[in-house]
């Protein structure tokens, strides 16, 4: 496949690359250097970018949904307002990533590390984040900023280590209230 004068495929070297709305559905780049790249705007629903380089890569507003991000490099990628709704964020590293705005409903970021990341009203709805690195991570909603602190925070962190989360679910319920659900399907109130 040939998208902008570009090869897309495994191993690809990609570098810079200008892929602004390219439409990359189901790609295979699997082990791709992407540093620098510009994906703005990108569909790359379904993609295969598992073990990838994306450092530095801007992915804003970029629609990666269902995609394969294992193990990939997003050291200082831009991923603001881009849909990772389902995207499999296993073992990423998200170092210092600007996600603000972004849609990971769904998403698996078991032990990814988001330290140093901005979360800024990102959408975590039932995001997976067992044994996910946090320190650093600016997360807030609006007024309210979540901290390690906030005694009713939604982030639990595990005492042994300082930073990785244990609580990875949180909904509202029947009245309107907001629950924290643990991996072990235990509920409790959050009281905001």
């Amino acid at each position: 496949m040939e998208v902008n004068g570009y090869k897309i495929e495994p191993g690809a070297d990609l570098t810079g690359a200008d892929l602004t709305g390219a439409d990359l559905t189901g790609a295979d780049l699997t082990g791709a250097d992407l540093p620098g790249a510009d994906l703005t705007g990108a569909n790359l629903k379904n993609a295969d970018l598992s073990y990838s380089d994306l450092s530095g890569a801007n992915l804003s507003n970029a629609n990666l949904s269902n995609a394969d991000l294992s193990g990939a490099n997003l050291t200082n990628a831009t991923l603001s307002n881009a849909d990772l709704s389902g995207a499999n964020l296993f073992r990423a590293n998200l170092i210092g990533a600007n996600l603000i705005g972004a849609n990971l409903t769904l998403a698996n970021l078991k032990n990814a590390d988001l330290s140093r990341a901005d979360l800024t009203d990102a959408n975590l709805d039932s995001v997976y984040l067992e044994g996910a690195r946090l320190r650093g991570a600016k997360i807030e909603y609006g007024e309210r900023r979540i901290k390690k602190s906030d005694s009713n925070s939604r982030w639990r962190y595990d005492e042994a280590t300082d930073q990785h989360v244990h609580y990875s679910r949180w909904d509202t319920d029947d009245f309107g209230r907001t629950v924290e659900t643990n991996e072990f399907g235990v509920q409790r109130r959050i009281d905001d």
